[in-house]
């Protein structure tokens, strides 16, 4: 009788192309899906929190799998580890699940965050973790339009073309904007999100914070539920899911 697994991972998504298996084996979900089969000898399904897109980073990416093999969540977590070397995915944590869990559908609550670091010069060692904004930042305007975005709207304006969601509809139960010297970082939570729709808010507020667009543009262009209004999309190795609650 199988049993199913929970795991907490965290990864670096620069070298990989996002969490979906790609057909040369090129996303988080390849890497895993061998170490598992390295360590178990079995072919598993594996099923995530959220599909990160290539360059997006995660602490906090909740995945589960069933597993025939009779084993202990300290063994699943070592293993693995030891298996997805040298690449930069660690497993935090492994524990057994009721059959009734669901990486994806069970969450209630899914945290991201975006990072900024304003300053002209080049990053060196943290090249690939910021969103580097040369021109200098108004954190005030960039909350005030932010409160605009809170709760439930269509985000058609904040919505990749490619998305796949059946509905633009979505709450944001929050989104809280904190600088500490020259980073600022963007918290926003809902229980699901859009493709590109934390990107899309961000290259927005990035706007507004310039002094480019008034703080209330952003409740304009939300109310039109036009995409070809929203500012540039940020890219995406500033942005990092780092929690799934449940």
């Amino acid at each position: 009788m199988s049993s199913r697994w929970k795991l907490i991972i965290e990864y670096d998504g620069l070298p990989f192309n996002g969490w979906q298996s790609q057909k040369d084996n090129s996303g988080v979900q390849d890497f895993l899906k061998t170490a598992i089969k390295n360590f178990s000898n079995e072919a598993v399904k594996i099923y995530a929190a959220g599909r990160t897109d290539s360059g997006v980073h995660a602490l906090g990416q909740v995945i589960h799998f069933d597993l025939e093999r009779q084993t202990s969540g300290n063994e699943i977590r070592e293993a693995l580890n030891n298996h997805l070397k040298p690449n930069p995915i660690a497993v935090i944590s492994a524990e057994e699940v009721s059959n009734d869990f669901h990486a994806r559908f069970s969450a209630l609550k899914r945290h991201y965050r975006y990072d900024i670091i304003n300053r002209r010069p080049p990053l060196t060692l943290d090249k690939g973790r910021y969103w580097r904004v040369g021109k200098s930042l108004d954190i005030k305007l960039m909350i005030e339009a932010s409160k605009y975005i809170e709760g439930n709207h269509d985000f058609t304006t904040f919505r990749s073309t490619h998305c796949q969601s059946k509905s633009p509809i979505k709450t944001i139960d929050s989104i809280q904007i904190e600088q500490s010297g020259l980073e600022i970082n963007i918290f926003i939570s809902a229980k699901s999100f859009l493709h590109n729709q934390v990107r899309s808010i961000a290259g927005s507020l990035k706007l507004v914070g310039e002094g480019k667009w008034e703080s209330l543009k952003i409740k304009e262009i939300l109310e039109k539920k036009d995409r070809t209004l929203c500012g540039p999309v940020a890219p995406s190795e500033g942005l990092f899911l780092t929690r799934v609650d449940y």
